[in-house]
């Protein structure tokens, strides 16, 4: 995600319909190097109660999904796997704190205050742009395209350097923070390079907008793909659980960059790799007279420096920093030791 190209910012607060999210959803996924296939309609929220009945094809067992709270693994009731379908059809439940969560529309809502009708909070503007339905249905059809200006060499050229960094996580569950529409999620499923790919998102109408873009590819239907809602600084995985975390065009919008590669790197397994693509607050060949004028336009985003995305990676104690630089695109590399 990221800030809006100026022949956008006008209609930003416009009131758009949501597109219609009702799906029936088919996957089949390798967890643990073990197979798994259900199918099941997904139509409907799933809850979790102390007397959840277990049907004989379902299994009662800890997930690799954990609590957003204590961060304990969840104990999950019904069947496994990572794809809607199943996700849809399984109970999730923290002993420890003793915390419900289930399936929403179209997507596994793990955030802290998932269940809660009688809260509400508010984030950051940066954040809450992208909750809006209009921003969630242009972004891959008009604003996306608009990142050339600024060096960004497209989707196809991005995921091709993405692919390069984690190369030596082939094979592992890889997970797109702050995926947006699914623009990547769908290339990383499609390239079968990866057991499975999670979908995660704060925007409940960017998951939603991600599944109608899959409920339009058969090729992706049958693959092994989840939707998942959560907070980037609360990632609901066990520490050490995740091979491989992507971050496109994400990391400008974040309250707190800090916070969250934290959180990314305590998630990331020993060797498992973090590759991030973001808007550069200025280069190191920017004129020093123009650095202040950027300094104040951008101040209401966490635009960063080479140096200081650097700095932010091995401060969370990631390693092997490399990057790439084309104006004021950057993507960047790094490895949990």
């Amino acid at each position: 995600m990221a800030i809006a190209p100026p022949s956008l910012h006008k209609y930003l607060y416009a009131k758009y319909p949501c597109v219609s999210h009702d799906f029936r959803f088919r996957h089949s996924l390798r967890f643990s190097c073990r197979p798994f296939r259900f199918t099941a309609r997904a139509s409907s929220t799933v809850s979790l109660e102390t007397d959840l009945s277990i049907q004989k094809n379902q299994t009662e067992g800890t997930d690799l999904f954990s609590c957003p709270v204590c961060y304990e693994p969840l104990i999950r009731k019904g069947p496994p796997g990572l794809n809607l379908a199943a996700i849809y059809r399984s109970g999730f439940k923290c002993k420890q704190c003793d915390k419900s969560y289930s399936s929403k529309d179209t997507y596994l809502d793990l955030t802290v205050t998932a269940g809660l009708r009688d809260y509400t909070e508010v984030k950051p503007a940066g954040t809450e742009l992208f909750r809006s339905p209009f921003v969630s249905f242009v972004y891959e059809r008009g604003w996306r395209q608009n990142f050339n200006r600024r060096g960004f060499p497209g989707p196809d050229e991005e995921f091709r350097m993405a692919q390069e960094y984690f190369k030596p996580v082939e094979g592992g569950i890889l997970v797109d923070v702050s995926c947006g529409s699914g623009l990547f999620s769908r290339k990383f499923v499609k390239s079968g390079t990866y057991s499975g790919v999670i979908a995660l998102d704060f925007s409940e109408n960017m998951l939603r907008q991600c599944n109608d873009f899959i409920e339009q590819d058969a090729s992706i239907l049958a693959s092994n793909i989840a939707l998942v809602r959560a907070d980037v600084s609360r990632l609901p995985f066990s520490s050490g659980s995740v091979d491989a975390v992507h971050a496109g065009a994400a990391l400008h919008c974040w309250p707190s960059p800090l916070n969250a590669v934290a959180e990314i790197s305590r998630i990331l397994r020993s060797g498992g790799v973090f590759v991030g693509s973001t808007f550069l607050r200025y280069t190191s060949s920017t004129p020093r007279i123009i650095r202040p004028f950027r300094e104040r336009i951008l101040q209401n985003y966490s635009y960063l420096t080479e140096e200081e995305i650097e700095a932010l990676c091995t401060s969370c104690g990631l390693t092997n920093y490399t990057r790439n630089i084309q104006q004021s695109f950057i993507m960047f590399s790094a490895q949990k030791p």
